[in-house]
Parts: structure tokens; C-alpha cells; sequence
């Protein structure tokens, strides 16, 4: 009987959909300053007053109760992974907006050998949704979510052939016909590599990566690969996870230009650089660390060396058009979210969408590309990146058409500056 397992997932959807409801502004419109959200309520500056106030969270409207809102989360795959899961046990109707611009740890082995979108990111919110009621999810959950060995590349490899061989423990649990379908594209995954006659490093590479190439490599079309592992591994059918882009099959880099007037290419070179060589083992860390040189300027990408301007997946657009809830999540803001909003088409569609709330949800703390910036600095990159600033014709959206409500962590480092 699912009956009581229903009602508590629709009991905590509703109870997030109210923690998310929000009264209309007093004193209309808000000019550039948007709505700021703290554990204590919701603030709205007005023309009348320039005193802080603060409004209680409204309790559940009864007329919500027959429906969960549905949201679109824009964000990268890592700083937002625990969160999804979390959301997932609430409400499935959420799309989930990730870039395919990564170029470090495992995923950045893939695309130099087969190249193609970055997949790493997609891959591992997908693998955060997965369901795991019963003892086969659960392993096939291990399997796509397992790494290789990372401190040797030998051993990386011996456990590679037991594992595209059927021979691994991971196997254990999984049933025949799954476990065919799943050796079928890591086989094809292997053989593209074979092909390519080019040394490829196992080291600390993710089964779910290989996996994601092979069905991509097998299908041409990263979206297909996208559902073969949603139905594999049991994605809610109501959950919608989008690569940013989708119409390229090849390598695009990200890169920013600095305040210095400096171009830094790559994500990994922006956000954690590492030394020459140690990408090998696909180890990477995104803390703070040394700051960039000044701070980031703008966003843009890359394809061979030149500027380009891809255009954003339609699917991210029909998403955008019909979800009630925006949300900026966070993460690596120049490299993560930012990518997905300086394509072409994405600040039209949230531009358009003024009945949403549009939620930021500020980091908790710095990092190397954030370092030195206030709540108001991230709002405007966000304002900025959406109104494609670099471009000969922007956008003119204001920040309040952007962002209409910050929600920050009680006593973060990253400095609320209400008054801006």
C-alpha cells in the first residue's frame, strides 16, 4: 500500500511550497533592490521607509494544497547536490538547469580523449535523484556512483576490466537485464576509447562518466543519454534534469575576462586551478585558496581559442516559461551559474516571467572566483549575465526583474548589504 508514503511526500511538499509562499511588496515596485529573506522573514525596502521591515512567513494558502510548485533550479553539480536529494524526498516537479562546461577532475579525461560536452555535472545530479527503495536501485546506485581507484592508475584499470567485464562485486544485486544494459554502453564507452589510440587515465574516474559518454557517444545526443540514465537508475519521471546546451557535440570552454582586463580560459584555471599534471587522478578542491588577480568582469565562451555565443537548450525555455519558482542555487557563481545565464534566449525567458518569485540563494562562504563580494555584488552579476552585458545589443532588465528574493545563511562571510 503506497497510500501513507504519498501523503507524507504531499504533506512535505506542501510544507516546503509554504515556507516558499511570500506576501505581495508593500509599496509596489522596488526599483533595483530585491526582496531580501533571513530566517526571521522576508524584508522589503520601500519608497515610504528606509527602516528595515520584516513580514512572517505567510502560512499555507489552503488553494495550494491541491498542487506542489513546480521550480527550476539553475546550479552546478556539486554545491547543490545534497539539497537536491534532500528536495527530491518533498516534491519531484523541479528542472534542474546544470552547465556542460566543466573541464577538471574525471570528466575533463573524457572530453580530451572522445571530446563532447562536459557530462560530469549532469551525471552526478542525476545519480542524487536516483531511487534506491529496494536492494537493485540501491546497487545500481553504487555502481554509477562509484569511483576507481585514484592514487594508482594500475589499479584503476584492474578494476575497470572486472567491472566492464561483469566480473566486479558491484554487480552483486544488480539483475541480469540490467546489468546488461549497463555493460553494453560502458563496453561502448571502452571500445570509442580503444579507438582513439590515445593513452586514456583511469585514475579516480567515475562509472556514472563512463556510462553517461558511452550512451552519449552511442545515441549522438546527450539528451537521450540523459534519459537512458534516468530510466536506468530511476529518476522521477517528474523530475527534468537539462544540460545547458544541447545542439553542440563538441568541446566549449568557459572563460572570463577580469577587471584588470586580464582573459582567464577554463573552468578549472577560474575556479580551482591545479598543478601540471595533477589532473590525472581528477582530484579537485574549490576552496577559497589564492583569489584571482581582480575580480571577474564577465562571462563568455569558447570554442577553439574564439569567442562564440551558443544558443540555450529549448527545453531550459519551456521550463523556464511554465515553472513557478526561479531559483539562482549555490555554487561556483562565474562557472556554474552564470554559463547558464549568458546564452542566448535565457534572459529573455526569465525577463518574461513576471508573476515567478526568483529566488538567490547566496553561498555560505567565499571562494576563489567570489572572493571580496557582498549579497548585492552577486545580484548583479546575475543582472548582468542574464542581460548579456558583453553583447553589442544587451538586455535592460533591472536587478528586481532578475532576482526578487535573496535567502542567506545567518551569519555567513558573505556580507548582506541590505542598504545596496
Amino acid at each position: 500500500d503506497q497510500r501513507p508514503a504519498r501523503l507524507a511526500q504531499e504533506r512535505g511538499g506542501e510544507a516546503f511550497r509554504g515556507a516558499l509562499q511570500l506576501r505581495p511588496a508593500p509599496g509596489g515596485e522596488l526599483g533595483e533592490r530585491p526582496r531580501v529573506a533571513s530566517e526571521r522573514g522576508h524584508r522589503w525596502p520601500t519608497a515610504a521607509s528606509s527602516a528595515p521591515q520584516f513580514v512572517r512567513r505567510q502560512r499555507r494558502c489552503p488553494a495550494m494544497a491541491a498542487t506542489k510548485l513546480s521550480l527550476l533550479i539553475v546550479s552546478g553539480g556539486t554545491a547543490f547536490n545534497d539539497a537536491a536529494a534532500t528536495l527530491r524526498t518533498h516534491t519531484a516537479r523541479v528542472s534542474y538547469v546544470l552547465p556542460v562546461s566543466d573541464d577538471g577532475g574525471s570528466t575533463a579525461e573524457i572530453v580530451r580523449v572522445l571530446g563532447g560536452p562536459a557530462v560530469g555535472d549532469v551525471r552526478s545530479r542525476c545519480l542524487r535523484l536516483s531511487a534506491e527503495a529496494t536492494e537493485e536501485e540501491r546497487a545500481v546506485k553504487a555502481l554509477l556512483g562509484h569511483r576507481l581507484c585514484g592514487s594508482d592508475e594500475n589499479s584503476a584499470r584492474q578494476e575497470w576490466f572486472q567491472i566492464v567485464e561483469g566480473s566486479h562485486t558491484l554487480w552483486n544485486h544488480i539483475s541480469r537485464e540490467y546489468k546488461q544494459i549497463i555493460r553494453r554502453f560502458l563496453g561502448h564507452f571502452f571500445s570509442c576509447v580503444l579507438k582513439e589510440n590515445r593513452n586514456f587515465c583511469f585514475g579516480n574516474g567515475s562509472v556514472g562518466n563512463f556510462f553517461f559518454a558511452g550512451a552519449r557517444l552511442f545515441f549522438g545526443s546527450i539528451e537521450s543519454a540523459i534519459f537512458l540514465y534516468g530510466r536506468v537508475s530511476g529518476v522521477p519521471p517528474e523530475s527534468h534534469v537539462l544540460p545547458a546546451i544541447v545542439d553542440l557535440e563538441e568541446r566549449v570552454r568557459v572563460a572570463c575576462e577580469l577587471e584588470s582586463g586580464e582573459v582567464v580560459h577554463g573552468q578549472s584555471a577560474i575556479s580551482h586551478p591545479v598543478a601540471t599534471g595533477s589532473w590525472t587522478h581528477g582530484v579537485v578542491s574549490k576552496e577559497c585558496g589564492e583569489p584571482l588577480p581582480a575580480p571577474i568582469k564577465e562571462v563568455f565562451y569558447t570554442y577553439r581559442g574564439a569567442e562564440m555565443w551558443p544558443t540555450v537548450n529549448e527545453s531550459v525555455v519551456h521550463h523556464l516559461e511554465t515553472s513557478e519558482v526561479i531559483v539562482f542555487a549555490m555554487g561556483s557563481l562565474f562557472t556554474s551559474i552564470i554559463p547558464c545565464l549568458v546564452l542566448r534566449g535565457v534572459g529573455e525567458a526569465v525577463l518574461a516571467r513576471q508573476s515567478a518569485q526568483k529566488v538567490l540563494l547566496l553561498n555560505g562562504s567565499h571562494d576563489r572566483e567570489t572572493f571580496g563580494l557582498s549579497a548585492s555584488d552577486f545580484v548583479r552579476a546575475i543582472r548582468d549575465g542574464l542581460n548579456r552585458t558583453r553583447e553589442a545589443t544587451p538586455l535592460t532588465g533591472r536587478a528586481s526583474d532578475y532576482v526578487s528574493v535573496v535567502a542567506y545563511p545567518a551569519g555567513g562571510p558573505v556580507p548582506v548589504d541590505r542598504e545596496a
